[in-house]
């Protein structure tokens, strides 16, 4: 019973992953590059007819995630009592999700909610944070897969010998740089500037650079 149940946990949580990250991908890729060339009033009809339908996916498909992925993450806590080379990867890619999670009900969502007329506000400067915080949220799409398929598919074992101590496996150092990295990544998010970021080429570009780089410290610092 408790297998089926953590099966139906999973598989919900990856269905929810997946329309989240994909009408996150769909935001970043393809309607933001639309509205910059749409005239105005197949713009002003998209934001009123499709925006709003597609940013509900988005936040409820964020929603979803985040529930289940809690109760995913606990059990694999309760499961790996002792540090291994899976754990690294499990907490890399919760704690990205979570601040994924976190930027779409208190950035993106509030923010949009101005831009489309919904509540009163500075729609240019709504408009500016909410891309920031998606941009953000694209950025660490990378580093939250490979943390989801790290645990159980990395092609490299953490543990080797001198991170043995006394029988115990010892957290890699490159855990907490690769965390404080994305929580440094995270502060840009909120009073920063989207930088190579712009561009769609640039926030592609600057995920598989981060995703490199929190791989390489977590499996060789």
């Amino acid at each position: 019973m408790e297998y089926a149940i953590g099966f139906i946990f999973r598989y919900f949580h990856v269905i929810a992953g997946i329309t989240w990250i994909g009408m996150l991908y769909y935001f970043n890729f393809v309607q933001t590059e639309y509205f910059k060339e749409a005239e105005a009033d197949a713009k002003k009809d998209a934001m009123a007819k499709l925006a709003p339908r597609a940013l509900w996916w988005f936040r409820w498909g964020a929603m979803v995630t985040f529930i289940t992925g809690l109760y995913l993450l606990q059990k694999a806590t309760s499961t790996y009592m002792q540090f291994n080379y899976a754990t690294a990867y499990i907490w890399v890619g919760s704690i990205a999700g979570t601040l994924m999670f976190l930027n779409v009900w208190l950035i993106i969502w509030p923010n949009q909610k101005v831009v489309l007329g919904m509540k009163e506000g500075d729609a240019p400067t709504s408009a500016a944070k909410a891309g920031l915080a998606s941009r953000t949220n694209t950025l660490f799409s990378g580093p939250m897969l490979l943390g989801m398929l790290g645990s159980q598919h990395s092609p490299v074992n953490m543990v080797t010998e001198d991170r043995i101590v006394d029988g115990v496996i010892m957290t890699p150092m490159g855990l907490y740089v690769a965390v404080g990295l994305i929580i440094l990544l995270e502060l840009n998010a909120l009073f920063g500037k989207q930088g190579p970021m712009t561009s769609v080429k640039g926030v592609i570009h600057m995920s598989a650079l981060l995703t490199i780089a929190v791989w390489a410290l977590l499996n060789y610092v």
